[in-house]
């Protein structure tokens, strides 16, 4: 295969055919290189880790599941190093091109199976989502994505980052792919329950951009023609950059647990992104500690509350589309702020998610860029937001 956008790993041909029938027959898949795959390292985006960890002999969970139901693994995907990124740009393995808007980042960390989807190379990708890995370059690169319910998905032979919100979320071009993907690794039928409220997260959107905000429109509006029943609500009471600030405590001193003894034991390359980082981790007090799961834990009972049975929650996915790559640094830490704002909640309180693509904006530099949807549900309802998303796209 030829990789013509950086999506897959130099030097790794990675490639397996799966079972000979299943529900997959017939689809090609990528796995991020954090999922094991047997006979290969897993590099991690970073060359220095792949040296560190042995070669498995056997598959992820993940990788697994999809070779048994049919599809067919072609290769391993770019990431940003170790998971530690929201843009998809790898200081070592460079950036994969986002097809949906080449002059802009895809998204990270699971840029390359985003690319890779966007593209055409494969049929689906799994990827991982901790602080938005899958949702952003979902929402960058206009595909379908899904962050399931925290703990649902199997995370066997996949390489932890911060594992009070690891997630396995996977991408597709079509709702159809997509769906048949979702059941097999999800292990139910994808049929929708049409839900009878629906709930515009109004600080979200309000924190998006305008143009964002008008290009979603007439997506939300299929939305309520489903529904009986719509209201706004501010999802975050304290603020979204409040619950963006206890996500990026929490997530960077779980990294720090994961990592620090490669960190001090290999004394790795690592690019200064990544290394600041992993500092800023290891410095978080217990003072800081307390109060980002004291926030975890009003935030988990805000949106207990706000989704109650037959109800589902829609807010912007990012606050902008891709921004252009190679941005310097003190504009990359603001832009990256800005995104976890809206982001935060996944890691916070482990709510299931899809991704719906459909919109576009005119950047600044007069160029078409796809942004998202995100369709927010109580824990387990992942089958049931993919049906809806099905019955929404049956309608345009």
């Amino acid at each position: 295969m030829t990789d013509s956008i950086n999506a897959f790993v130099p030097g790794i041909d990675a490639r397996i055919d799966g079972a000979t029938d299943g529900p997959l027959s017939g689809l090609t898949f990528a796995a991020k290189d954090l999922f094991n795959v047997a006979g290969f390292h897993t590099g991690g985006g970073n060359p220095d880790w792949g040296k560190r960890a042995p070669v498995p002999d056997k598959h992820s969970w993940a990788v697994q599941t999809l070779l048994d139901s049919g599809a067919n693994l072609i290769g391993k995907t770019i990431t940003d190093e170790v998971s530690l990124g929201i843009l998809g740009e790898n200081a070592f393995y460079g950036t994969p091109l986002n097809s949906a808007a080449p002059n802009r980042v895809p998204g990270g960390s699971s840029s390359g199976s985003a690319a890779a989807v966007a593209a055409g190379l494969c049929d689906t990708a799994i990827g991982t989502d901790t602080g938005g890995s899958v949702r952003v370059p979902a929402s960058f690169c206009g595909l379908f994505g899904i962050r399931p319910t925290h703990g649902r998905i199997n995370g066997a032979g996949m390489l932890p980052q911060a594992p009070s919100a690891d997630t396995t979320g996977w991408f597709a071009r079509d709702i159809e792919t997509f769906a048949r993907v979702s059941e097999v690794i999800l292990g139910e039928s994808c049929e929708a329950a049409i839900p009878t409220q629906l709930i515009i997260a109004s600080d979200a959107f309000g924190f998006a951009d305008k143009s964002v905000r008008e290009a979603l429109k007439p997506m939300v509006a299929l939305l309520q023609e489903q529904v009986d029943e719509t209201t706004e609500e501010i999802m975050a009471p304290q603020g979204l950059s409040v619950w963006g600030r206890a996500q990026r405590t929490l997530q960077p001193a779980e990294a720090w647990d994961t990592f620090k003894d490669w960190v001090n034991e290999d004394n790795p390359r690592v690019s200064f992104n990544v290394a600041r980082g992993l500092m800023a981790g290891s410095s978080v007090t217990a003072a800081d500690l307390n109060w980002a799961a004291l926030m975890r834990r009003e935030a988990r009972a805000r949106l207990d509350y706000l989704l109650r049975p037959g109800t589902v929650l829609v807010q912007p996915t990012t606050p902008f589309p891709a921004p252009l790559k190679g941005l310097p640094l003190d504009e990359l830490n603001t832009v990256r702020d800005q995104i976890m704002c809206l982001c935060a909640y996944g890691g916070l309180t482990g709510v299931a998610t899809i991704t719906i693509p459909g919109a576009k904006v005119t950047t600044s530099s007069g160029d078409l860029a796809p942004v998202g949807l995100s369709i927010i549900g109580a824990p387990g309802t992942d089958a049931m937001l993919v049906g809806l998303a099905r019955v929404l796209l049956q309608q345009e």
